[in-house]
């Protein structure tokens, strides 16, 4: 959106994750809010400009507000999960949080890069969105250290089988829930 940059677009102004989504993962994919000229217009970042710019929605002093009521009800590419992000970046600070996201995107990188055979990237990008970054931690650790002695298609379906057990253990649905038709 001209007019609007934002120096951190690790997570956007209404708390996605946006360096875990598929798009952005993708060469010349989408920047994120405040990404640059030629950016799709965005109600939130208008909004932003119009309350003084606040690094997140979480610190405009009409948050929570309408526009973001209904947000988490449903995803799009990347899972909506904006009350729990805001909750964690509160609870952290959104510093040491985007480091969460960024150290979370190293993994994904290492997933899309040696383990998809072209059928897996949505599940790997919202799985490393969101699992805990402990758990994160722990499907790294169970990966071969040297997964190239694997066949590609096998290396894809033991990450994703770990990834799946990792959620089914918390009790987090890799599923993205999608807006009902009609």
């Amino acid at each position: 959106m001209k007019g609007y940059s934002r120096p951190e677009r690790t997570v956007s102004l209404c708390g996605l994750c946006c360096a875990l989504c598929p798009i952005h993962q993708m060469e010349n994919g989408c920047p994120g809010c405040g990404g640059g000229d030629g950016q799709q217009s965005c109600a939130i970042c208008r909004c932003a400009l119009a309350q003084g710019e606040p690094s997140y929605c979480m610190a405009c002093g009409e948050y929570p507000c309408e526009r973001l009521a209904h947000f988490d009800d449903f995803d799009s590419f990347v899972p909506h999960r904006q009350r729990e992000t805001f909750a964690r970046m509160q609870a952290i600070g959104a510093k040491a949080f985007c480091a969460e996201v960024r150290e979370k995107e190293a993994f994904l990188r290492v997933l899309l890069d040696g383990y998809n055979d072209g059928r897996r990237k949505s599940l790997f990008c919202t799985a490393v969105n969101l699992l805990p970054l402990d758990a994160v931690h722990c499907v790294r650790a169970a990966l071969p250290a040297s997964p190239e002695t694997l066949p590609l298609k096998e290396r894809g379906a033991l990450a994703a089988f770990l990834l799946r057990q990792e959620a089914e253990t918390l009790g987090i649905s890799l599923k993205l829930r999608k807006k009902p038709k009609g």
